[in-house]
C-alpha cells in the first residue's frame, strides 16, 4: 500500500533555472513537496492538477504574466500566493497585494525569511474547522433571495438557477453579509468575520473581493445591488422589500 505523502505542497511559477533550483533546495530541506512551472500557462496547468497548498509566483514570466496567473487563481481559490519578484516599487507592491496577493518579497532575499514567509502563510491557509474554530452558519439552511440559492450546508450558489463558482473567502463575505443583513459592516468587521485573520490583509482585499463577488452573481449593474456600498463606512446587504 502506497502512504499518501502529507507533506504540505508548494508550487514555484518561475522561467530562471538558477533562483528555481535555490529555491528547490531550500523548500526541500525544510520538508516541503515542491512542484515547478516555468511559465505562467504551466504554472496555471499544474495549479489545477495538483492543487498545492501554496504558490510562489514571479511577476515576470512568458506565455502568461504573473498578473494574470495570479488574476485567475483567485477566481476559484484562496490558496496562499506569495509574490516573489525583481520588481521591489512600492507601486508594484501594493498593485500585488491589491491583486490578491497574500505576501510579497523581493529578490534578492533571505533564505530564512523566504522560509518564515513560507510557514505564516501556510498556518493562515489552515481549515478553521480542522484548527477547531466553530462555523457561524444563517440561520436557514437554504436561503432564496434575490435571484440566488444558497445551500450553507453544501456551501454552494445559483444564479437565476446557474450554479456559481465562489472561492471560500466570497462564500464567507457572502454568508456574513447575509447573517447580518441590513447591518453596516465596516471593511475591518468583515476582515474578522469572513478572513478570520485581520491582519494578514487589508481593506483594499475587501474591496476587490466585493467587486469579484458582485461580479459573479450579476448584482454589479445599476445602484440597486443587493449589496450597497456606503462610503466611508461600510457594507450592507439589502433583504428584498
Amino acid at each position: 500500500m502506497i502512504e499518501q505523502d502529507e507533506r504540505a505542497c508548494i508550487l514555484y511559477i518561475e522561467d530562471d533555472d538558477d533562483i528555481a533550483r535555490i529555491v528547490r533546495t531550500l523548500l526541500e530541506r525544510a520538508g516541503y513537496r515542491f512542484l515547478l512551472a516555468s511559465d505562467g500557462r504551466e504554472g496555471l496547468r499544474r495549479f489545477h492538477d495538483e492543487r498545492p497548498d501554496l504558490v510562489i509566483l514571479d511577476l515576470g514570466l512568458p506565455a502568461l504574466d504573473g498578473w494574470t496567473v495570479m488574476d485567475r487563481i483567485r477566481e476559484f481559490s484562496d490558496a496562499p500566493i506569495l509574490v516573489l519578484t525583481a520588481r521591489g516599487t512600492e507601486t508594484d507592491k501594493v498593485r500585488g497585494l491589491r491583486a490578491g496577493a497574500d505576501d510579497y518579497l523581493v529578490k534578492p532575499f533571505g533564505n530564512a525569511e523566504l522560509i518564515a514567509r513560507v510557514e505564516v502563510l501556510l498556518r493562515r491557509g489552515e481549515s478553521p474547522r480542522a484548527a477547531g474554530e466553530p462555523v457561524v452558519r444563517a440561520r436557514s439552511r437554504i436561503l432564496e433571495e434575490h435571484g440566488i440559492e444558497i445551500d450553507f450546508d453544501a456551501f454552494s450558489v445559483k444564479a437565476e438557477g446557474r450554479p456559481v463558482d465562489l472561492t471560500p473567502t466570497e462564500f464567507r463575505l457572502l454568508e456574513t453579509l447575509i447573517g447580518h443583513r441590513g447591518q453596516v459592516l465596516s471593511a475591518e468587521q468583515l476582515l474578522q468575520l469572513a478572513w478570520r485573520d485581520p491582519t494578514a490583509t487589508g481593506p483594499d482585499r475587501v474591496k476587490f473581493a466585493m467587486l469579484r463577488l458582485r461580479r459573479k452573481l450579476g448584482w454589479d449593474r445599476g445602484p440597486d445591488s443587493p449589496i450597497e456600498t456606503l462610503r466611508g463606512f461600510g457594507y450592507r446587504y439589502r433583504p428584498p422589500a
